[in-house]
């Protein structure tokens, strides 16, 4: 007998089971499911819903020495441990007053109602001792089995006769703490398949988000107007199925692309109150419905709405609003990708902002260089150049057109990378004229490798030498050589000026480097700085001197060409 019913169990429990996997497939039960937050409607509802598969339970069951051997008890713990303690108690509630108010199963009727409200209660409980309140099947098969366990103890202690009692339990135990304990474990596990689902579906997403961002970076990099706002919405429209897309400022609308584009055009205003409110409170706002979305155009076809901010440091500068034709059509995974858009695109803009921020800093850099040119200077090389007019004119030519070509290249610097040749040139016409003042006094050798093909930042090298010259050299009372050159190495192309002049102590190549030096020294901390900041920590300037010893200053342009050297001793006659 206890085979018979193990069977005749099984085959219900089949039914059972088929129901639980259609409902399963329904989208409104797998967002309850999927829910991080559940609200009171939402577990009212799912306490309908498993109290609802108690009651089936019941009339699925099998006549047993005037009782029911079911599979009531699945609904109802099942409800407890998905939905927490309020479902687990509504559901075991609803089932189990039905199993006690109608006149199914005689003798144990009483018995089965309170043994059915523990069971999903005790369940709900269970619940918030779960990891993320989910269970695996193994766990769910063991809960069930004892709670099984559990309402066969229940029924020996209420159901009178004591002795019709104990040979129900004899027979039923068995079949149906195995039956339904199984029934639990395959329950979970088909609620399981709904999690694995959304978190395929959610990978997929993920990846169709960076491959968006990806594809709209080089637009957004460059702000947000109405070409980067029109490329963006093209992107999403093109490799999502929403039916329109659009992206606003804080004012008026950017790009509008599908459904709707006859009234929502760009440059016009803002139409919908949801998107103020996203704008207004900084946070995602959904629409299931057109009135929800407060189109001010009665035929508007866009019936739902996800609407993401977008960021700055600073506060909402827009939002992006992805529509559908058809009410209730926001999934939550619909959700994710607009939150994951939002953010991605959020960054961009933050990026392409620290960008321009980053050029500017660059372009007041080579500004600050720029203005460092000493008036001294120039006043200096003209004194000098009068004085050689009288004795060599050709001489006093040659330094003005070397005066003349110092300041133009000076005064022209660009943001871009120029040939290394182009800054030896400044060099030579810098050097030239400080020649042409101090006389013996000042050498200049250039060991340049043959065949060296780099580019290098505009007036990245004579700062460095003119440190060597004013610092180094002409503090010492015979004077002294700098030398420059470039030469290729492993990683790249190294450069360096090197001078025997008076040295600096550790002391003061720590401020340099840490860009904390007085104003005298200041060109080569912003040199420092400019070189980490496009070529990284290994072209930094590397300084080695000593008091009395000299200054050798070097730094790296990464991987270029090699060449041949030469070198030889550099005059204003050798130009």
């Amino acid at each position: 007998m206890i085979f018979s019913i193990l069977m005749d169990l099984m085959n219900r429990l089949g039914f059972f089971i088929v129901i639980a996997y259609l409902l399963s497939r329904n989208k409104s039960f797998k967002n309850l499911i999927l829910k991080n937050e559940v609200s009171l409607k939402d577990q009212l509802v799912l306490s309908l819903i498993f109290g609802a598969f108690g009651i089936l339970g019941t009339y699925l069951g099998i006549p047993v020495y005037g009782a029911i051997a079911n599979s009531r008890a699945v609904g109802v713990i099942i409800g407890g441990l998905l939905g927490g303690p309020l479902v687990g108690v509504l559901s075991g509630f609803i089932a189990g007053f039905h199993r006690w108010a109608i006149d199914i199963g005689g003798f144990t009727a009483l018995a089965c109602a309170v043994s059915t409200f523990t069971e999903a209660t005790i369940a709900g409980f269970v619940h918030r001792k779960l990891k993320n309140g989910r269970a695996n099947w193994p766990t769910a098969f063991l809960i069930g089995a004892s709670l099984e366990l559990l309402q066969m103890v229940i029924i020996l202690t209420i159901a009178r006769p004591i002795n019709a009692a104990i040979a129900l339990v004899r027979v039923i135990w068995f079949p149906m703490t195995f039956v339904n304990a199984a029934g639990i474990a395959i329950f979970i596990l088909i609620v399981e398949n709904i999690f694995k689902e959304q978190e395929r579906a959610g990978a997929y997403q993920a990846q169709l988000a960076l491959d968006i961002a990806s594809e709209t970076l080089p637009y957004l990099r460059h702000g947000i107007n109405e070409l980067s706002a029109y490329r963006t919405a093209k992107i999403i429209y093109e490799k999502t199925d929403f039916d329109a897309v659009a992206i606003t400022d804080e004012e008026k609308i950017l790009a509008h692309i599908g459904a709707g584009e006859d009234h929502h055009k760009p440059g016009h205003n803002i139409l919908t109150e949801a998107t103020r409110r996203a704008l207004a409170t900084g946070e995602c706002q959904t629409a299931s419905t057109g009135l929800e979305i407060e189109c001010p155009d009665e035929n508007c076809p866009l019936k739902a709405a996800v609407i993401v901010p977008l960021k700055e440091e600073n506060g909402v500068l827009g939002c992006l609003k992805l529509y559908k034709s058809r009410e209730n059509s926001i999934s939550s995974v619909d959700i994710k990708l607009a939150e994951g858009l939002g953010q991605l695109f959020s960054t961009q803009l933050e990026l392409g902002k620290f960008e321009y921020q980053s050029k500017m800093l660059a372009c007041a850099e080579l500004k600050a260089l720029q203005s460092q040119i000493n008036p001294h200077f120039l006043f200096n090389a003209l004194n000098t150049i009068i004085s050689i007019l009288r004795k060599d004119p050709a001489r006093a030519r040659e330094l003005l057109i070397y005066l003349g070509d110092f300041f133009r290249k000076n005064l022209s610097i660009s943001m871009d990378l120029v040939p290394l040749e182009q800054e030896i040139e400044h060099v030579k016409a810098y050097l030239a004229i400080e020649q042409a003042r101090f006389g013996e006094k000042l050498k200049a050798v250039f060991e340049i490798q043959e065949g060296i093909d780099v580019k290098v930042p505009p007036l990245i090298l004579q700062p460095l030498v003119e440190n060597a010259v004013k610092h180094g050299l002409l503090p010492k009372k015979e004077g002294g050589t700098v030398r420059i050159g470039a030469r290729s190495c492993e990683e790249g192309v190294e450069i360096f000026v090197i001078d025997d002049g008076v040295g600096m102590d550790e002391k003061m190549i720590k401020k340099i480097l840490s860009g904390a030096a007085d104003f005298h020294r200041i060109g080569l901390c912003n040199v420092n700085g400019r070189l980490e900041s496009l070529y990284g920590t290994k072209s930094r300037l590397a300084i080695t001197s000593a008091p009395g010893a000299g200054t050798k200053v070097r730094f790296l342009v990464p991987a270029q060409k090699a060449g041949r050297y030469y070198g030889g001793i550099y005059s204003a006659a050798g130009r």
